[in-house]
């Protein structure tokens, strides 16, 4: 997962971070995943869906091609059981056929838990004004999420959010996922101003600045 991103890139987050924390009280923490969740139940889905298929086949050919029939049960056993096979192995080493196997709903709620224990896991919440600030990527998913300590939330919309969220994610369909995430980092620090959040005297670095990036 680190190799997707150079020195040169997690040097030019880090520098957008502290830049962008030079001008507010609080903290951006940036944080990409390779994705949220195991999804072991698209293995299962892409066996099943593949030995039925398999199965079906057979009886089809068994019905209309004397030449092609399979008449011998264990034979039969045995290519659906390779076809489960055969399913399960794509469904966990292709992601699009994971994610086609997946419902939004459960990708959307993993994605979710992922980004909550990352809140906690780097200690977002753990800022003197409480106003750290999270942006979670999760790539396999296509989400972002931004998640803002309670400091911060009760005075920005939901809407700005969304809007940080919708030019992140325009960025990563284009492959420029640093990009995104420096777009982010420097509306995130834009808001902050906007609202009020100007750095004072005593202000202090409290959360490191690089890109979290993890498996």
């Amino acid at each position: 997962m680190a190799k997707q991103f150079t020195p040169e890139d997690l040097e030019r987050v880090k520098q957008a971070v502290r830049e962008a924390e030079s001008k507010i009280s609080g903290e951006i923490v940036p944080v990409v995943v390779q994705r949220s969740g195991f999804y072991t139940i698209a293995n299962y889905r892409g066996a099943l869906g593949l030995a039925a298929i398999t199965f079906m086949t057979i009886v089809v050919i068994d019905r209309y091609s004397i030449e092609w029939a399979v008449l011998d049960p264990l034979l039969i056993f045995l290519l659906t059981v390779a076809g489960g096979i055969v399913g399960a192995v794509a469904a966990h080493y292709v992601p699009a056929i994971k994610r086609l196997l997946l419902s939004q709903e459960h990708i959307d709620q993993a994605t979710r838990k992922r980004a909550e224990a990352a809140f906690l896991e780097e200690e977002v919440f753990n800022t003197r004004h409480r106003t750290g600030i999270l942006i979670f990527i999760s790539l396999f998913e296509h989400e972002v999420i931004v998640m803002a300590d309670k400091g911060i939330s009760k005075v920005v919309e939901q809407k700005e959010w969304d809007r940080m969220v919708s030019q992140i994610i325009e960025k990563i369909r284009g492959g420029k996922t640093v990009d995104g995430i420096l777009v982010a980092v420097k509306r995130a620090g834009d808001l902050l101003l906007e609202k009020g959040f100007h750095q004072t005297a005593d202000d202090t670095n409290e959360l490191r600045d690089d890109l979290r990036v993890e498996e």
